[in-house]
């Protein structure tokens, strides 16, 4: 068994990363175009969505993932060996249109391997929510943010990518069999198992010429997706602005944050449209000391890339109550703090207490809380009763900064 190339043949160690790749492509490429239909009907689904179909949904695209980072590694290794090996040379080197396509079409096929599975890396790292990757690494990337506007620029990019890479495969396969049956030569068993009979090669490989040729498809592919409009990035609906209130307290900053846990992984949002009416006598030490009306726009939610299912009528049924509240009374305990109020969320109004930070200088006040709820209590995931694709708890962060009003 010859494991290193030759002028003539590809050794075993070469053929080795050419199949284990040709197999995780294809297994690739029907799962990610079988899981992206299933996100679709989820999506699309006008009453609860089947907690089976998002469950086998998310194992697809878990291991979708998890196949792409090992083709990325696998394509690294493939090409570190090929660039320390020989070429075998062409068995039809004079035809020089049909030499220059084949290499041209190899280059494409190198460069897909590798930019196709780290856009789709890029656009997982900088997303939240929905199918993590298997692998003990690899959910974050370094220097690569969170960031809706850089997920979708990666997931465009994985796409276009991924249209370059079946393209040149498709291409690939055609020449491989065109030479198996119609020039009847030794170019296809040259990478089966053996050492078959082959005739004189044309040595040498015109490198700079197919190399200009791939990088100006690729180009050309990024221009044909921008025609498109795939790096197009709307963000998210703006809701209604809620109405102004009167305030005796008015919040200049602010946050209201929520974690949930899906399949096992930490997704994070916010609430980017909220208002608070506060009163609140920063002289109270024991006692009723004000209260709070918060009014959330529901709409307004970022939630990673389960955003759209988030806002579904099994979920927060958006269309239906756009709006949650927190009505509360705040009290002072010898310094510390307690919000004791009303939540409604979905219809549902129950009882939240929490305490909560608050620092004053002069007049400005900054909050700082936390609490956890259960989804259930809102009726929000009713379809999904155990914790097995959606956790029960959800965490609440509260930071805001707020000046008091002149009297």
């Amino acid at each position: 068994m010859i494991f290193e190339n030759t002028s003539k043949f590809y050794g075993a160690v070469t053929k080795f990363f050419h199949w284990l790749t040709a197999a995780l492509i294809l297994t690739l490429i029907p799962l990610g175009i079988i899981a992206n239909r299933w996100a679709h009907q989820i999506k699309a689904s006008e009453g609860a969505p089947d907690p089976e179909l998002i469950q086998n949904t998310a194992f697809l695209f878990s291991l979708h993932k998890t196949l792409g980072v090992m083709v990325f590694f696998v394509a690294l290794m493939r090409i570190l060996w090929a660039i320390s090996q020989p070429k075998p040379g062409l068995l039809h080197g004079d035809r020089r249109v049909e030499s220059w396509l084949a290499e041209t079409v190899h280059y494409l096929l190198y460069a897909s391997l590798v930019a196709v599975p780290l856009a789709g890396w890029l656009h997982h790292a900088a997303s939240t929510g929905f199918a993590p990757i298997w692998w003990p690494f690899g959910q974050s990337l370094p220097f690569v943010p969170k960031s809706e506007s850089l997920s979708h620029t990666a997931a465009s990019l994985h796409i276009i990518f991924e249209r370059v890479l079946v393209i040149s495969l498709a291409l690939h396969i055609a020449g491989a069999l065109k030479h198996h049956f119609v020039d009847r030569d030794s170019t296809l068993l040259r990478m089966l198992p053996g050492t078959p009979a082959v005739p004189i090669v044309t040595p040498g490989h015109s490198k700079t010429i197919p190399i200009i040729t791939a990088g100006i498809a690729y180009i050309a592919a990024m221009f044909v997706g921008a025609w498109l409009g795939m790096f197009q990035f709307n963000a998210a609906a703006q809701t209604a602005a809620l109405e102004a209130v009167e305030t005796d307290w008015t919040v200049q900053s602010g946050t209201i944050a929520i974690d949930i846990t899906q399949f096992g992984s930490q997704v994070s949002g916010e609430f980017k449209d909220w208002t608070a009416a506060i009163t609140f006598d920063p002289e109270v030490r024991n006692g009723p000391a004000g209260d709070v009306v918060v009014t959330i726009a529901i709409p307004s939610l970022t939630l990673g890339s389960v955003t759209d299912q988030a806002m579904g009528a099994d979920f927060f049924d958006a269309d239906t109550f756009p709006t949650a509240t927190f009505t509360a009374q705040l009290n002072a305990l010898d310094g510390a703090y307690v919000a004791a109020g009303i939540l409604t969320i979905k219809g549902q109004s129950l009882p939240l207490d929490f305490d909560f930070d608050l620092q004053l200088d002069g007049d400005i006040a900054t909050v700082m809380a936390t609490t956890d709820l259960n989804r259930l209590d809102y009726s929000v995931g009713a379809s999904m009763p155990d914790e097995s694709s959606l956790a029960f708890g959800v965490d609440v962060t509260i930071n805001l900064t707020a000046t008091q009003s002149a009297n």
